[in-house]
């Protein structure tokens, strides 16, 4: 080298080498950030994924769902990816399994609005 203060700038070894490492411990924060990710993001996902998808395989008639525009009904007939649910008497729509969010509570499309007006008890 014509100048040995450069190179020592550069960060060369003297003999001219880089100094090396293993290559490992430059990836091990990497991989330990993957293992983090994967036990506490990814495999609770995928195992919540697994048991909605079991869960809308086991829908069956008189089920009480919810579904993912906020609707709760019935399950009044289940054909292949239709159900045909009840959410008010004598008014059935039908959805797309997929679009079923969860369990819905019991009654609760059957749940009446107390009409709206003066209290009498205060008379």
């Amino acid at each position: 080298m014509l100048f040995p203060s450069l190179a020592h700038a550069m960060g060369a070894a003297p003999g001219g080498d880089a100094a090396g490492g293993n290559p490992i411990t430059a990836f091990l924060p990497l991989i330990l950030m993957f293992a983090i990710f994967y036990f506490l993001l990814i495999r609770p996902q995928q195992k919540k994924a697994k048991q909605h998808r079991e869960y809308l395989a086991g829908l069956k008639r008189g089920d009480y769902i919810l579904t993912g525009g906020g609707i709760y009904g019935r399950i009044m007939e289940v054909h292949g990816d239709k159900i045909t649910i009840e959410i008010a008497k004598d008014l059935n729509i039908e959805i797309n399994r997929n679009f079923v969010s969860g369990p819905g509570e019991a009654g609760a499309s059957a749940a009446k609005a107390e009409p709206k007006g003066k209290d009498k008890s205060k008379d």
